[in-house]
């Protein structure tokens, strides 16, 4: 298929990874290959084992050859203070899932962001009056402009410690919305949405589980290796829906491949239906 759409140098061969650590389990080399192959770009990703002490040195000794990078945790945040410049989401959040290479230095992307929002919005969970976020982590910052940007009215935060939450708070302060805090051990309230950022191995207990569910709507949970969560496990039994972050992972991969592809997450692919779904393939199949 032709790659018109796709900027002259981006048909040269170009290398690609996902760096983190933990990253045996990524699947995002699927994802990315599969979409590569639809393109007809003779591009290769790979994956690193890459913690925060070796980040610097890493990035430090790439070659020209490599023209972009995926970073998943614990990277994000020092891979928005390596970019020289930083998209919107990258900014809001102060954490970059995407660099790609601008001159002699990096660009810093967030599609997690934009990711979770088109998941949500593949389930259809746009425009709940009232969601909930489990976790106060760095992807609990996306997940809160994920929902602004399908028009959730109110959020509430559920966090282990509480404290951990004055970030989210003075964010959520500075772009107008209406955010609570609670305890895990008691959400409150009744919510339509519930979107879990917690790891796939954090350890919840039963009780907790089931008084989140009782409360908690439908749940997307970011989790996509490790299934079903405790979370989701609890709201099953509860007969409530619960999804996996699978999709999330792909429309983001999405959005970085159009950055690799074109410089920007809001210029298409050429054929991008026909790209997701095999990647939604590869996805299932990987």
């Amino acid at each position: 298929m032709t790659t018109a759409a796709v900027e002259p140098s981006a048909g040269a061969p170009r290398r690609f990874e996902v760096w983190g650590s933990p990253i045996e389990h990524s699947r995002s080399p699927v994802l990315h290959a599969a979409a590569y192959g639809q393109l007809g770009l003779p591009w290769r990703y790979g994956r690193r084992q890459v913690d925060e002490t070796s980040f610097a040195r890493e990035l430090a000794s790439l070659g020209e050859e490599f023209h972009g990078l995926s970073l998943t945790m614990p990277l994000k945040t020092l891979a928005c203070e390596a970019g020289r410049r930083r998209d919107a989401a990258a900014t809001a959040t102060g954490a970059a899932n995407t660099l790609v290479r601008v001159g002699d230095g990096w660009a810093a992307f967030n599609t997690d962001v934009g990711g979770l929002s088109a998941a949500l919005a593949e389930i259809g969970a746009s425009e709940a009056p009232r969601a909930r976020i489990v976790g106060a982590g760095a992807t609990a910052t996306s997940a809160l402009l994920a929902l602004e940007r399908i028009g959730v009215g109110r959020v509430d935060i559920a966090a282990r410690r509480p404290a951990a939450a004055e970030p989210l708070l003075s964010l959520a302060a500075r772009r107008g919305m209406t955010v609570t805090v609670s305890p895990l051990e008691a959400p409150a309230g009744d919510v339509d949405l519930t979107v879990s950022t917690l790891p796939g191995d954090a350890p919840v207990a039963d009780a907790v589980s089931a008084g989140l569910a009782a409360v908690g709507g439908t749940l997307y949970d970011v989790v996509y290796g490790t299934w079903p969560t405790a979370l989701a496990q609890a709201w099953l039994a509860a007969g409530r829906p619960a999804h996996p972050g699978a999709t999330m992972l792909l429309h983001q991969a999405v959005l970085q491949i159009r950055i690799f592809a074109s410089g920007s997450p809001d210029e298409p692919l050429p054929g991008e239906p026909e790209v997701v779904a095999v990647m939604r393939r590869a996805l299932v199949g990987g």
